[in-house]
């Protein structure tokens, strides 16, 4: 590359991920740094579950979130609400996941294991980043949100982006009863809005 003139600079944060199958859980903690690059979509689950296709799923990303903050896209966000012992977990312009208990935030950046590496004789030590396995008590398991819409207003005092996020139910999925003692956010939260401030200068 040197030879051909172009320079290359190491930006800590930057990486290339092969997988394939469900990108939830990659894509629910990326690390705070612009996502750059989708690619082999052809072999994984379209990135919105109730979109048509693969095709039909990117161009609900690029054509929302992307346009409106782009440097603002898969940015997680951690936050806690306290009376309801929740954790939330906001991947802006794309998901938001709310988790009964308090989870730490070093729990919370590691990917959940809803992808598999795309050399399929490897397991998850392959990875370079650290991984978490999926939740086994239905306790744990957490409530997922997907974007439905996006857009920009004039609200205090700036431009601000008005997102919201609709609980989506896989056909199949049930959610056993759960005897800890702390509300269900499921039977709470039909959907879940995120205000944020566009910062351009991000990255």
């Amino acid at each position: 590359m040197a030879e051909l003139g172009v320079l290359l600079t190491k930006h800590l944060g930057f990486h290339q991920y092969d997988v394939y199958g469900d990108l939830l859980g990659l894509l629910a903690s990326h690390p705070v740094a612009p996502i750059v690059m989708l690619h082999h979509l052809d072999v994984v689950k379209p990135l919105f579950p109730d979109a048509r296709s693969r095709p039909s799923a990117v161009r609900r990303l690029f054509d929302g979130p992307v346009k409106l903050d782009t440097a603002g896209l898969m940015q997680q966000s951690i936050c806690y609400d306290s009376a309801n012992r929740w954790t939330v977990s906001v991947a802006w312009g794309f998901t938001v996941l709310v988790v009964r208990g308090i989870m730490s935030p070093r729990e919370m950046e590691m990917s959940a294991r809803t992808f598999l590496n795309w050399y399929r004789r490897a397991d998850y030590t392959a990875y370079a980043f650290n991984t978490r396995p999926l939740a086994r008590s239905p306790c744990q398991k957490p409530v997922v949100y997907y974007l439905s819409s996006e857009q920009r207003e004039a609200l205090h005092g700036g431009e601000t982006t008005v997102t919201r996020y609709e609980r989506w139910r896989h056909p199949n999925e049930t959610r056993p009863a759960c005897r800890w003692d702390i509300t269900d956010p499921d039977a709470h939260l039909d959907h879940i809005i995120v205000l944020k401030k566009p910062d351009p200068r991000l990255w």
